[in-house]
């Protein structure tokens, strides 16, 4: 007597296709399109959790920069302003101070000037 293994390939497919509920077309139903469309989701989505450091980075950079600007001067002039004054805040923390806290951020640029 010869063992099928049709009970595991059809574990195998439905995990599969439960992985892949909501893709479009053929990615979703048809095997191989599926298994193509999910090793493709995993490497886009491996490189996409590296992209998003960069991409918040470019933003809070953004955001520093148009609230320094408008107090007359560079992100550039304002970085090493910064550096020289000794104050270690992250752009992260910069940016929301820059938002929500703009007498704050007001009163930390005064000092950057005063240390330049």
């Amino acid at each position: 007597m010869r063992i099928k293994g049709s009970s595991q390939s059809n574990q195998k497919r439905k995990k599969l296709f439960k992985l892949t509920k909501g893709y479009w077309g053929q990615r979703k139903n048809v095997y191989r399109r599926a298994r193509e469309a999910y090793l493709a989701a995993l490497s886009r989505s491996y490189n996409d959790r590296k992209r998003k450091k960069r991409d918040f980075r470019r933003l809070w950079i953004t955001r520093i920069s148009a609230a320094v600007r408008a107090e007359g001067m560079s992100y550039s002039v304002f970085m090493n302003g910064l550096k020289k004054a000794g104050i270690t805040l992250n752009r992260k923390m910069l940016s929301e101070m820059a938002i929500h806290d703009a007498e704050g951020f007001r009163a930390l640029v005064a000092k950057v000037k005063a240390v330049l």
